[in-house]
């Protein structure tokens, strides 16, 4: 593992995450609103962010959210991100320090797009960040069933089989 990246993990207190990754959430706000959602879980907090790290070959595996996230760029390398939108129209964007090649500091990710995500120099690290507004919450998290995200959007097969569990199918 690259020793910053082990830095961070560490100083950073760093768990886990199970899209692939680490994180640690660090900010949640206490204004809470209502959203569109069935009446026992409508609450979410105004925003919240987390500190996220993929290391080396590590991968954040397609998944989807029911707020938008924006991801902010803070060390390491260039990440991109591949963004799968729910008519099967993917894009790309890169996040990183090298403006000159088309990367950005930020990018937003909207609702209900399916999207994954890689360190481009695979001997590197990307410390990033993580905003969701409104907030995140477990339940609004989806991590993609491979054979429906296949029967969904065949014509991207060989981005979904690299960015999905091959056993997460129920």
């Amino acid at each position: 593992m690259n020793e910053k990246a082990k830095y961070y993990i560490q100083k950073l207190q760093l768990k886990k995450h199970p899209e692939g990754g680490y994180f640690r959430e660090i900010y949640r706000a206490g204004e809470i609103i209502s959203i569109d959602a069935p009446k026992k879980n409508n609450k979410r907090n105004v925003s919240t962010s987390i500190y996220f790290l993929l290391e080396g070959s590590q991968i954040s595996k397609f998944h989807k959210l029911k707020s938008d996230e924006l991801w902010h760029f803070y060390d390491g390398t260039a990440v991109r991100i591949y963004i799968l939108d729910q008519n099967g129209k993917l894009s790309e964007t890169m996040i990183g320090r090298e403006i000159k090649n088309g990367e950005m500091f930020q990018t937003a990710i909207e609702k209900n797009n399916w999207f994954a995500a890689e360190v481009i120099d695979k001997k590197s690290f990307s410390l990033i960040g993580c905003t969701v507004s409104p907030g995140f919450d477990f339940s609004d998290f989806e991590l993609a069933k491979r054979k429906n995200l296949l029967k969904n959007f065949p014509e991207h097969k060989e981005l979904i089989l690299k960015f999905t569990d091959p056993g997460y199918n129920t």
